[in-house]
């Protein structure tokens, strides 16, 4: 695998693990208790911890990007 080609599949890997990450823990206003300000809407969250977020989506892309390199690069595996 070239690595022009390892940089964007991890990094479309990347980008669905953290639209499936993303939805973890959030509470919005109303889920936590606090009073919602006019203008504001009520299903924004609170506290979004994105880079908490971050960090996990990247180990845990690498731990599948790591497992769809080893299957394309060993012999016995992969999907030829």
């Amino acid at each position: 695998m070239k690595i022009g080609s390892a940089i964007a599949i991890y990094f479309i890997i990347w980008w669905v693990t953290l639209f499936v990450v993303l939805p973890f823990g959030v509470k919005n206003a109303v889920e936590a208790g606090e009073k919602v300000e006019q203008g504001n809407d009520p299903g924004a969250p609170v506290a979004p911890q994105l880079l908490k977020k971050a960090v996990i989506t990247t180990i845990v892309s690498a731990v599948i990007f790591a497992g769809l390199y080893l299957a394309l690069t060993q012999p016995g595996f992969g999907f030829r």
